[in-house]
């Protein structure tokens, strides 16, 4: 049997990020003034070129959901129970949990009160944001049910609609950051209602005019590198707006990723274990650990940017989920394959 790989974008995307970071910074320290226009064309607080790269990476994700196959939901139901429970009622609260004690107690000697707030805001953002697009490469990298992984993505698809602004508005409270509920709801139907109803409407349309088979061999891979680059683009864009906080204080980057690594190997141990004391089969408890553990990190940069800016500490540690976030995955798929039952 051959082995499997991972997309040549997908498999150094840590390295593209890398790249981008870099050249941000350089765009941001020789341009800074004469790119500040883009930060201020904003609608209702939606940065518009922020908001086009986002739904140049959100759509084509969408286009693959099938909100039909929640009709097999009930084929495995203690997996997907598994995946709600930890994403929805641990991940959140861990993730605040980790970001306050590493930026609120441990980083207190090199980050200030207000900025540590703004830092556990961005994890908050990524720790509400199950995995949407990724999970399908790390399911098909372990051996995961492809067709149950499109069932615990649709589910979350539809779960993020209503328990999101909630999840984060209690979360930000707590950490008393005071909440633009409208900014949030606005950033929820921007960047997920309707891209999602415009990638269902795409895909039911074009199945039924051209058949599933062309849909997904031929419509689906014209997209395939569509989300990346936009992706890459937008932290082009946040870090020549990020350079001069990056460059005062160069180990923020290092300090931002060890809360975050920490927390998707935890996230990852509670559901593989718990999916391993619950009897599910290898192909069922793979795809559960990998979209607990992972971020959909394109909807946490697009609301850390709404809610905070461009050049804030939230937006950053957004960016940041995605640097660390393939190299982490990556391993854990190693993991789980070793660990395959």
């Amino acid at each position: 049997m051959s082995r499997k790989k991972i997309g040549f974008f997908e498999k150094y995307l840590s390295i593209w990020v890398a790249i981008c970071i870099a050249l941000g910074i350089g765009i941001g320290h020789f341009f800074g003034m004469s790119i500040e226009f883009l930060s201020k064309m904003e609608i209702y607080k939606v940065n518009i070129p922020v908001a086009i790269l986002v739904w140049m990476m959100i759509y084509p994700m969408m286009l693959q959901i099938d909100f039909s196959s929640i009709k097999n939901i009930g084929r495995s139901p203690k997996g997907l129970m598994l995946t709600l429970i930890v994403n929805w009622l641990i991940k959140p609260f861990t993730m605040a949990f980790f970001a306050w004690i590493f930026f609120t107690k441990l980083y207190s000697a090199f980050i200030s009160p207000d900025m540590a707030g703004e830092y556990i805001a961005g994890a908050i953002l990524l720790g509400a944001a199950p995995c949407t697009a990724m999970v399908f490469v790390w399911s098909y990298l372990t051996d995961g049910d492809p067709n149950y992984t499109l069932v615990q993505v649709s589910v979350n698809d539809l779960i993020i609609l209503i328990a999101f602004v909630p999840i984060v508005g209690l979360l930000l409270g707590i950490t008393n950051i005071e909440i633009p509920y409208n900014t949030l709801v606005a950033s929820i139907v921007v960047f997920v209602v309707i891209p999602l109803l415009a990638g269902y409407i795409t895909n039911k349309s074009l199945v039924r005019k051209h058949g599933e088979e062309w849909f997904k061999e031929v419509f689906l891979p014209k997209f395939k590198a569509v989300s990346i680059i936009a992706l890459l683009l937008t932290l082009v864009l946040l870090f020549a707006f990020q350079g001069s906080n990056i460059i005062e204080n160069p180990l923020i980057i290092l300090l931002i990723a060890i809360p975050l690594s920490i927390q998707t190997y935890f996230i990852f141990f509670i559901s593989w274990f718990a999916g391993r004391f619950l009897k599910l089969p290898h192909a069922i408890c793979s795809p559960a650990a990998m979209i607990g553990a992972s971020n959909f990190f394109e909807l946490a940069v697009a609301v850390a940017i709404a809610l905070f800016g461009l050049q804030s500490p939230a937006a950053m540690v957004t960016v940041v989920g995605v640097l660390v976030e393939v190299p982490v995955m990556l391993s854990l798929v190693a993991l789980a394959n070793k660990w395959k039952y």
